[in-house]
């Protein structure tokens, strides 16, 4: 069998000319993603094996984005000697507090994320980069001071499953409906230690935000990343963010060209919930009964895009936050929040009665800005819902599209967006119609 899509990126970086599954190599990354826990940590490592200057500054990116703003003094010192030693050791690509924002947001916005790339990062969600053709993947502090050494790792060639969508879906599905849909299907470990390729002339449709969306979340599923072949939308979004050249020939990839295929059909497919606790726990939300909210979510790593604020504000204009419930927005990075700010987004959210918090993860991992106390309820755009993810224990959370969350904010319970009076609509998404390249084309 010829080679993968990840084979190809992976045999480029490991300069042989093929590799193919179960096969273990050397690679050297492209780029290597640290933030301020995950770097910590390899930079405590990095000291004790009497290292003082890592191998190659000019390939890592260092964002503090988990406990930023500060916490309390013990976060205030971790990010304090993060930021220490990346001005030590010459890391140019250090995105400071006001000019960053959360990484995986952050990284592919300025143009450092390119089909065909490698990439490494300390972050289980550095999967989101495939969605632009990279093969992206999440690895531990111990080995990111391994590349602070040697600028190389060792890494095991996976498998690849390609998923195919097939069928129309309803109104109001986003690209979160169909990566929760997914993981419903195959289960959380369904794809587990493998690569889901997505495909099917639906995603031609979905826009760049919906890509990261569900490439954020194929580690939900047990994936080691995802990845989408590129295509027109990926070649707008790297123009429009940097410009990087990539190889047609050599991102080519072939329907059938996998391990292993896995068809679904999203005919007639509803907007979806993820249950607690699992993302894989997931039904149409004309199945999720009566839910009150304490608080709703919307925002960071998987739906924190300047597309999922305005499919949000579309939800929001003229109405107000149900009384017995919270609305926190939290932009993916400081650039979205300048737009949505210059878009009038923020006026509507405040009107609302939204609260705005920087650009951070803090109440995503559970850390702060926004955790959930004993007994309550939230519904969140964010990618996780394991016991006691966004706080207490005790706490249930719940996960959806932006603009189900949206609705179910004003109404103070889980509903689905049509519900509300007035509203006929989902927010257009302009789609490029003319490609650089097709990537596989499935018919309903």
């Amino acid at each position: 069998m010829s080679m993968t899509l990840v084979e190809k990126i992976i045999a480029d970086h490991a300069n042989l000319a093929e590799v193919h599954a179960g096969e273990i190599v050397v690679v050297h990354p492209d780029l290597v993603l640290a933030n301020e826990l995950s770097g910590i940590l390899a930079i405590e490592t990095f000291f004790r094996h009497g290292r003082d200057h890592i191998f190659d500054p000019d390939q890592w990116v260092f964002v503090p984005d988990h406990f930023v703003p500060a916490r309390d003094i013990r976060a205030a010192n971790t990010a304090r000697r993060f930021r220490e030693f990346a001005y030590e050791n010459g890391i140019q690509k250090y995105y400071e507090l006001g000019r960053g924002g959360i990484e995986h947001v952050l990284l592919p916005q300025e143009g450092l994320i390119w089909p065909g790339a490698l990439v490494m990062g300390g972050d289980s969600h550095t999967c989101t980069y495939g969605a632009l053709g990279a093969f992206a993947i999440g690895v531990g502090s111990t080995d990111l001071a391994a590349l602070m050494v040697s600028g190389e790792l060792w890494l095991s060639v996976p498998e690849t499953v390609q998923i195919v969508y097939r069928g129309t879906p309803s109104p109001w599905v986003e690209g979160k409906d169909m990566i929760l849909y997914t993981l419903g299907q195959i289960g959380g470990d369904g794809a587990h230690g493998q690569v889901m390729e997505f495909h099917g002339a639906l995603l031609r449709t979905l826009s760049a935000a919906d890509r990261f969306t569900m490439c954020n979340m194929a580690v939900e599923g047990g994936a080691m990343t995802g990845i989408i072949p590129p295509d027109a939308v990926t070649q707008a979004y790297i123009v429009a963010h940097g410009n990087k050249y990539y190889d047609e020939k050599a991102l080519s990839t072939t329907y059938g060209n996998a391990h292993k295929i896995i068809d679904i059909d999203i005919t007639g497919l509803e907007p979806q919930v993820a249950q607690p606790f699992s993302p894989a726990n997931s039904v149409p939300v004309s199945a999720i009964g009566d839910v009150p909210l304490d608080q709703v979510m919307i925002g960071y790593c998987t739906n924190g895009r300047l597309e999922d604020l305005r499919r949000a504000a579309h939800i929001l204009a003229g109405r107000s936050v149900h009384p017995h419930t919270r609305l926190l927005i939290t932009p993916g990075s400081q650039q979205v929040y300048q737009q949505a700010s210059a878009e009038g987004l923020l006026d509507i959210f405040l009107a609302a009665g939204a609260m705005i918090s920087p650009p951070s993860c803090g109440a995503c991992l559970g850390g702060h800005l926004g955790v959930l106390g004993a007994g309550e309820t939230a519904l969140s755009t964010t990618n996780r819902n394991f016991v006691g993810r966004v706080g207490d224990v005790k706490s249930r959370v719940y996960l959806s599209n932006p603009t189900v969350a949206a609705a179910s904010a004003v109404a103070g319970r889980i509903i689905a967006p049509q519900e509300l009076p007035g509203l006929v609509s989902h927010p257009q998404q302009v789609i490029p119609t003319t490609e650089l390249w097709s990537p596989l084309e499935v018919t309903a």
